[in-house]
């Protein structure tokens, strides 16, 4: 009898685990799926991140109160955040949260019946194992969180900065203006008024101030442009790569004569989400491990992206496409093409940095793992021994790519741990 008892809880435990790991796998699902329709729908960097802060947070929430006692409720933790009831009825948490995640989805991005398929096909997957008076409770429950987490996302002044005036460049020598082949308007040059969700404001990490501008061949300025005009001239095959590894351009313009074409990409913060999702599968995590992985290290890049920017549009540096065309070769392009916002800080170092220091204090500063993200662009997965030289490799591509100083690099990955770890303090402590 005593064997058959520890049978049958061995059996139970197993069924547990095997429930849990299933749901994990539909939320990386949910994840991949929201990833393909940005990409699709070419949203800019910062705004996918903040596609990615609710949708994760929206899921998270569900799952905490779902399952209580495991990890603590994001109220009080993240700014003006809605308290979420608890479930008045018996709910599958799991479906409810990947619900939830995929309407606060649907509300974000352009291509919503795209997203409406995945989210039928990850339905139809929880229905034969429910009752109808669970599954139905699940979905209202889904639907009442992701109301809570809409209504706090419009009033993060992101609707507001839709209707400001274009950016007026800033005619004056040594600052930003658009630069081949596209010549694109600023992107998002009031991501600085968004509603910071840990940060006590957008300035709270700010770098050091940018080198000096200066056209003297003597001056740092000029000699930092020269450095990225020897190494553009003179990249290994290891450094090409590196470089196209973490591109994560998501609307790379094209020329062929007369014709443009765009290439669309991975945004810089889908890239981590995806590699956040990466460690979790290695870890092993469960549905509630998972999503609270893919929430801090979004929170992370939300917050990332809105002091990066804010330091953007202050220091407004000129691009070294732009200074070493006019003051070392004229006619140099960089292997890379420069994206449409000033140069310093530069955002894959910070946003690297942020996302890089959640996951080294989530699962550990020597948590090895294959990069295989960029496959299907074609290109081959990369090995890292750590999220930290993840995040290295991200920020120097950036001055392989010959589109950062090494300044915008050094200070943008000092000011990105310094945010990633500000957020491990709001958000995890107490909780482990």
């Amino acid at each position: 009898m005593y064997g058959l008892i520890l049978l049958l809880i061995g059996s139970a435990a197993f069924a547990r685990d095997a429930a849990a790991q299933r749901d994990a796998a539909v939320l990386h699902r949910a994840e991949k799926a929201l990833t393909d329709v940005i990409v699709h729908d070419i949203f800019s960097p910062p705004v996918a991140s903040r596609i990615y802060l609710y949708t994760n947070v929206a899921a998270y929430e569900v799952l905490v109160k779902a399952f209580p006692g495991r990890y603590t409720s994001l109220f009080h933790r993240l700014r003006a955040f809605p308290d979420l009831p608890a479930p008045g009825e018996t709910i599958d948490g799991s479906l409810a949260a990947v619900y939830a995640f995929m309407l606060v989805g649907k509300k974000m991005v352009f291509s919503e019946p795209v997203l409406e398929d995945s989210l039928q096909m990850i339905l139809a997957g929880f229905k034969d194992g429910l009752s109808g008076s669970v599954y139905n409770a699940s979905l209202r429950y889904g639907r009442q969180a992701a109301d809570s987490i809409i209504a706090w996302s419009d009033k993060d002044q992101y609707k507001e900065t839709r209707k400001l005036p274009r950016y007026r460049i800033i005619k004056t020598e040594g600052k930003w203006i658009p630069t081949p082949p596209a010549y694109m308007a600023a992107i998002e040059p009031y991501w600085n008024r968004i509603r910071t969700v840990t940060l006590d404001s957008a300035s709270q990490f700010r770098p050091a101030p940018p080198v000096p501008f200066s056209t003297d061949t003597a001056s740092p300025f000029y000699r930092q442009a020269y450095e990225v005009y020897v190494a553009g001239k003179g990249l290994t095959p290891a450094q090409k790569h590196i470089a196209d590894f973490w591109d994560c351009n998501p609307f790379a313009v094209t020329m062929e004569g007369h014709l443009r074409y765009a290439v669309k990409k991975i945004s810089p913060g889908g890239h981590w989400i995806a590699i956040t999702g990466l460690a979790s599968k290695k870890k092993g995590e469960d549905i509630l491990g998972a999503s609270r992985l893919y929430t801090i290290a979004s929170i992370a890049l939300f917050d990332a992206f809105i002091a990066c920017w804010d330091e953007k549009y202050r220091s407004n540096v000129i691009r070294p496409e732009t200074y070493i065309d006019a003051y070392i070769d004229e006619g140099w392009r960089p292997m890379l093409q420069t994206p449409p916002f000033p140069e310093y800080n530069s955002g894959h170092s910070v946003i690297s940095a942020a996302t890089a220091a959640v996951l080294e204090g989530l699962l550990g500063d020597s948590f090895s793992f294959d990069d295989t993200t960029e496959m299907e662009f074609g290109l081959p997965a990369r090995a890292f021994s750590s999220f930290h030289e993840a995040a290295a490799e991200a920020a120097v591509s950036r001055f392989y790519g010959g589109i950062h100083y090494h300044a915008a690099i050094e200070n943008g990955l000092v000011c990105g741990r310094q945010i990633g770890l500000w957020v491990l303090q709001k958000i995890v402590a107490g909780q482990d």
